[in-house]
């Protein structure tokens, strides 16, 4: 029984979270401060497919994320797998609960670690000062920073940099298959299949070439682990989809705000603080929207009734606006402690890759910093058409050089 909470004498308007324009071209965080103050935990339906829970308050989402054995992850983790069996459950180890979860994960985690990957940083360092370096004038910021995951799936997993360009587009159209830009005339689902068959494609190669030759990173690792062929390359594309789609929009939504604001030589003019500005840059950004999971029993979530079976989805944007948990959760602010954002999601699933995106981050801040003096609007940013990435796919700036 689907029981919605009473927790005000108003109810909200209808917000289809599920739709990709309102993430494109409305304004989710208007949608979801509403959600979180009148119905925090809301059914929303969806045509042929049941339907989810929507979780926009911080407290319900850690619950969520947290609490496996009632909420599991093997049905799938994003809103694509809803009302479909997920493949690779049991196999990969987004896929995966624990205890099996960290028979996967466990060996993958020890050379993900700060300390592990802090000897990548000067490759990721003269990575970035390549990209920066044509940079001056009238230029797309959202263009500059796409080539950012190569800095670390270079290192990490063997991706050559002339793959790159393909692989960004078969990303996009698994994690955004309603955008313009990578949609498929057939239509979003013949979109994600085929983004998913490429990148399938080329992972099963990668893989096969590592066996050749190995590298020693973790393509090598996977292909020692006791998986089957279809578990490595699963897990294969658990990593590169995890590190390669989101974080190129962190850097642009942080500047998009700091232009708008006028704050960005203030930014720059301190950069002992880094630290704090790649923190407060993946809690004001949220680039990986949501995370699904399937309630295992009847249960509850913040006082509204779950059904076994029914779809429970964490909206990550909302929680890490939540006011309840952030003063001035709209307000990007490099100094604010505590931080406790929710940007890599919480519990045994935290990303994989966050010390790695981190470490990537703050080279690219402090480069960013240290290259330019200033940046101007030169028009219209334009935003990812899809409910699970937030960001920005075109953004025309004025760059000044130091």
């Amino acid at each position: 029984m689907r029981t919605p909470p009473c927790l005000h004498t108003r109810p909200p308007g209808r917000t289809d979270l599920a739709d990709p324009a309102l993430h494109a071209a409305g304004d989710p965080h208007a949608a979801w401060r509403t959600l979180r103050r009148w119905d925090p935990v809301g059914w929303q339906p969806v045509e042929g497919r049941s339907g989810f829970w929507a979780v926009t308050r911080y407290t319900d989402a850690r619950t969520v994320l947290t609490d496996h054995a009632r909420f599991t992850s093997t049905g799938g983790v994003m809103l694509t797998m809803l009302g479909r069996p997920e493949p690779a459950r049991n196999q990969q180890f987004a896929a995966t609960d624990p205890p099996r979860h960290g028979l996967v994960r466990g060996p993958l985690q020890r050379q993900m670690t700060a300390r592990a990957v802090a000897r990548h940083a000067p490759a990721i360092r003269s990575f970035v000062r390549q990209m920066l370096r044509p940079a001056d004038g009238v230029l797309d910021f959202a263009e500059l920073t796409s080539a950012l995951p190569l800095a670390f799936l270079g290192p990490l997993m063997g991706i050559p940099a002339a793959d790159w360009p393909a692989l960004s587009r078969w990303v996009s159209m698994s994690v955004a298959e309603h955008d313009p830009d990578v949609a498929l005339p057939d239509g979003p689902s013949a979109t994600l299949d085929r983004g998913h068959r490429e990148l399938f494609a080329y992972l099963v190669n990668l893989v096969l070439e590592h066996r050749r030759r190995p590298r020693g990173d973790l393509v090598d690792l996977l292909a020692a682990m006791p998986l089957r062929p279809g578990a490595v390359v699963a897990n294969c594309y658990s990593l590169l989809l995890g590190g390669s789609a989101a974080i190129p929009h962190v850097p642009r939504a942080a500047l998009t705000e700091l232009i708008r604001t006028d704050h960005y030589a203030h930014w720059a003019r301190r950069p002992e603080r880094v630290g704090g500005v790649v923190e407060e840059a993946l809690r004001f950004t949220s680039p990986a929207g949501h995370f699904m999971r399937l309630a295992t029993r009847d249960t509850t979530v913040g006082g509204v009734r779950v059904a076994a079976g029914d779809a429970v989805v964490v909206w990550l944007g909302s929680a890490n606006r939540d006011e309840n948990v952030f003063a001035n959760p709209d307000t990007l602010d490099p100094d604010r402690h505590p931080n406790r954002h929710l940007a890599f999601g919480d519990g045994r699933h935290y990303c994989l890759g966050a010390a790695v995106a981190r470490l990537t981050l703050r080279v690219f801040f402090e480069e960013l910093f240290a290259t330019f003096a200033s940046f101007e609007p030169a028009g219209e940013a334009e935003r990812v058409r899809s409910n699970w990435l937030g960001g920005i796919k075109r953004m025309p700036v004025v760059a000044g050089r130091r």
